[in-house]
């Protein structure tokens, strides 16, 4: 059973992988084995990527999770989309020190629903709670932790 004070650990790591960029990494997500996946910072032209670069992969993850809750809610209320697309704009400006950050991250969800008693159904999943978000939101762990502001501790092995 799980318990509020309970806490789930998993551990990614990148090497880098272009010696000569000094700014193309090969993933290593632990457990999960992929064929390749890199993180490509070196690169401006998107035809020469070898991966996506990090902000890129925080947009991915904040779309993904948003559409994984967006569909585990429809599954709850037993039924599927006809189709299913979603898209993820990432806005980056510089903040008041001149660094580049991401300012925001705009999501556009399209599921296909046809039958009208399904889309009433789904829009249950588009309530808003007390906090001000669609219901759905709520499970989103990438989202909430992002909205929430993620603690990060930088240590060096020097």
């Amino acid at each position: 059973m799980f318990n509020i004070s309970d806490e789930m650990k998993t551990k990614v790591g990148i090497k880098l992988d272009d010696f000569e960029s000094q700014m193309i990494f090969k993933c290593d997500l632990g457990d999960m084995k992929v064929k390749d996946c890199y993180i490509d910072e070196e690169h401006h032209e998107e035809v020469d990527m070898l991966g996506p670069n990090p902000s890129r992969m925080l947009a991915l993850g904040v779309l993904g999770c948003l559409s994984a809750s967006f569909i585990f809610c429809l599954k709850k209320r037993n039924f599927k989309v006809d189709d299913f697309k979603a898209e993820a704009e990432v806005i980056i400006s510089r903040n008041e020190s001149g660094f580049w950050r991401i300012k925001k991250i705009d999501v556009k969800i399209e599921p296909k629903i046809n039958d009208p008693d399904s889309l009433k159904r789904a829009k249950q999943c588009l309530k808003e709670t007390k906090n001000g978000i669609s219901f759905f939101e709520e499970y989103c762990i990438v989202t909430q932790s992002v909205r929430a502001g993620i603690e990060v501790d930088v240590n060096f092995d020097l």
